[in-house]
């Protein structure tokens, strides 16, 4: 067999971190490339560089030239809901509201094994023609439902987190566990799935108000057996919640220290939405090393607030922070109209958000919150091949506006404040096509 079989490159326009923007400058963070290529082998980046040096060294390599398209690593969502694709836009009059009128309907019916498959493929359909080619998900408490997500996942050869949810209490009675089967079924499912492909699992609590005590310490308990895996839930996303959360829970300093006290925080927890935490929280989920998924649209479609960035550095400078669409709360799949709303968001506490911020929360940010930042999220020797392929001048009017880009940084800056998934020309899982777009235009 001839030895370049396996092998392929991508031209274009490559963009890679070689630092994270926050720590420094983050104009310096971004390496890119105007002529660039990508070469791959086996679903891996074998090389990454100027085009004439890749070239070279992929000799016999089939080349996909794409032109002036902008070559980068997949972006990554922190937190999203797959089950919830058919509520996204629904209204309520807040977030309790929300969970008891669209969600909890709509999850019930995740009993029905042909829907829960379904639902999984469109999802991941969405997904990838949104450039998205990892994220951390939230299933159901039925747990054909991460059954069908996994094999759904497994097929297209993703690499995707995702977990059951686990409730004891404040949830419809159909959709509710218990502490022992939640521990159960999220044990069998780990053993089941975690480091199948490149599937990872991630223990699933809702939030401290849909579990009771004795349910925390159960999964406390079993990411202590199972550290290697994830843990995801929610926390601080409105002001009534946390008075609820405090009330459930009456002995525990703060909600964060709720996590705390059983186990749950730490690498490879991920805290959705953050929005109204004391300095002493954010300074306790910095000290800790767990991450926080900042769901800028969803928070400003359900009135929650917003994520105060400025702050966030401020008191946990080593924080992870990734971005994430929340996923049915959240309005849209694309990262592109998320990072519009982080900037918007970040804004109102007068942090101007950096485009190299924006699109490191979106890629490298979201990997290293799912532990996974040595396999996904930049253009790097030695990562897997999860690529996507950026149109620039996806639209008239962006054109217009790149057409007067002074560098890469304003290029970016235009792609964040008014792309959307027609930007998307091209995404790349494992070094295989997953989805082709069409221009618009």
């Amino acid at each position: 067999m001839n030895q370049n079989n396996s092998r392929s490159i991508l031209r274009g326009q490559t963009l890679s971190f070689s630092a994270n923007p926050f720590d420094g400058d983050p104009a310096g963070s971004i390496d890119h490339i105007e002529d660039g290529a990508v070469l791959i082998e086996d679903g891996c980046i074998i090389a990454a560089g100027a085009a004439a040096d890749i070239l070279t060294q992929g000799i016999g390599a089939p080349i996909t030239n794409h032109g002036n398209g902008l070559i980068m690593a997949g972006f990554v969502d922190a937190h999203i809901h797959y089950p919830q694709v058919d509520i996204i836009g629904s209204h309520a009059e807040g977030l309790v509201e929300w969970l008891q009128e669209h969600t909890f309907p709509c999850e019930t019916q995740f009993d029905d094994e042909k829907l829960a498959k379904n639902t999984a493929e469109f999802f991941l359909d969405q997904c990838f023609q949104n450039g998205v080619t990892s994220a951390s998900v939230y299933c159901t408490v039925h747990p054909q439902s991460v059954t069908s997500f996994f094999e759904a996942a497994s097929r297209r050869n993703a690499c995707m987190a995702a977990g059951k949810v686990c409730m004891d209490r404040n949830a419809p009675a159909n959709l509710s566990d218990s502490a022992q089967s939640a521990y159960d079924d999220t044990k069998a499912l780990i053993e089941m799935w975690h480091g199948r492909g490149r599937n990872t699992y991630a223990i699933t609590p809702r939030f401290a108000l849909s579990s009771s005590q004795e349910q925390l310490e159960a999964l406390g308990a079993l990411w202590k057996e199972h550290p290697e895996v994830l843990m995801q839930t929610h926390l601080s996303e409105t002001q009534d919640e946390i008075a609820q959360v405090r009330a459930a829970h009456p002995d525990h300093k703060s909600y964060y220290g709720i996590y705390e006290a059983f186990g749950l925080t730490g690498p490879g927890a991920i805290f959705g939405h953050c929005i109204h935490l004391s300095d002493n929280e954010r300074k306790a989920i910095s000290d800790s090393g767990a991450a926080i998924a900042h769901c800028p649209t969803s928070n400003a479609f359900m009135g929650s607030g917003h994520f105060d960035l400025a702050a966030t550095r401020r008191a946990g400078p080593n924080t992870t922070i990734a971005l994430a669409s929340d996923i049915g709360a959240g309005t849209s799949f694309s990262p592109f109209v998320t990072m519009r709303a982080a900037y918007e968001a970040a804004r109102v506490y007068g942090r101007i958000l950096h485009p190299a911020e924006a699109f490191w929360m979106a890629t490298c940010g979201g990997a290293k919150a799912m532990r996974l930042d040595d396999r996904v999220g930049n253009l790097a020797p030695g990562m897997d091949a999860d690529l996507i392929v950026l149109d620039l001048k996806s639209t008239p009017l962006i054109a217009r506006r790149v057409e007067r880009a002074r560098d890469i940084h304003e290029a970016l800056f235009s792609q964040m404040i008014m792309a959307d998934e027609r930007a998307v020309k091209a995404t790349y899982v494992a070094g295989e096509k997953a989805f082709e777009g069409v221009r618009a235009n």
